[in-house]
């Protein structure tokens, strides 16, 4: 991976989470290993390994379909060669933010997350009550030949009248810190495939 050619992507990220809070770009992946990592997230829904997503965190944990309808499965480093290149996508971008912004964000943590036909994910933030450690949010879109008309769009609520629709189209990324910003997942005429994630600080 050539983490020359990312970078001004990286600065460009930095500005707009500096100057409004959240960031798009539509290609921020390679074509190749967006394809990858497509690949990689639907072998292991084939296999049987993404589980559903469950709603809050420890014993408080529990799966409510009523609110989200994804499936899951967390990324390690050393899984797969597109998953380590991803990895390594995220941890430029941690070190950039870390050098302009100062947010002592200390890593990354992040899963694939497989959207079956009709799944949502209701109006939420993405910090617990009682853990402060989620600071920057990011999601990559895996859906290649996405159309309009199906649906699926990442919906952020920017303030009370305004909102700002993120289609999943494959090597999009997203950012955006992560309570500031409710959002929801609305439902899709296909499967939705991606990677969320968190940039981390200490707790």
């Amino acid at each position: 991976m050539n983490t020359l050619a990312i970078s001004p992507i990286c600065a460009r990220i930095v500005d707009d989470l500096a100057t409004q809070g959240w960031s798009q770009h539509d290609f921020f992946m390679p074509e190749d290993l967006t394809t990858q990592l497509a690949k990689e997230c639907r072998q292991r829904a084939q296999r049987g390994q993404l589980e559903l997503a469950g709603v809050g965190r420890g014993v408080a944990k529990v799966v409510h379909s009523g609110i989200r309808g994804d499936q899951i499965q967390w990324l390690e480093e050393g899984q797969n060669t597109s998953v380590d290149g991803y990895l390594a996508l995220m941890e430029q971008l941690r070190r950039v933010i870390n050098q302009t912004l100062f947010l002592g964000l200390e890593d990354f943590e992040g899963h694939f997350a497989l959207y079956p036909p009709g799944a949502f994910y209701k109006k939420h933030l993405d910090r617990f009550r009682d853990d402060d450690r989620r600071v920057v949010t990011c999601v990559a879109y895996l859906n290649e030949h996405w159309l309009p008309e199906h649906g699926g769009a990442l919906r952020m609520y920017l303030d009370e009248q305004q909102t700002h629709d993120v289609m999943p189209l494959a090597g999009t990324l997203v950012v955006f810190m992560s309570e500031q910003w409710p959002h929801e997942v609305l439902p899709a005429s296909r499967d939705r495939l991606s990677i969320t994630g968190w940039l981390r600080r200490r707790a």
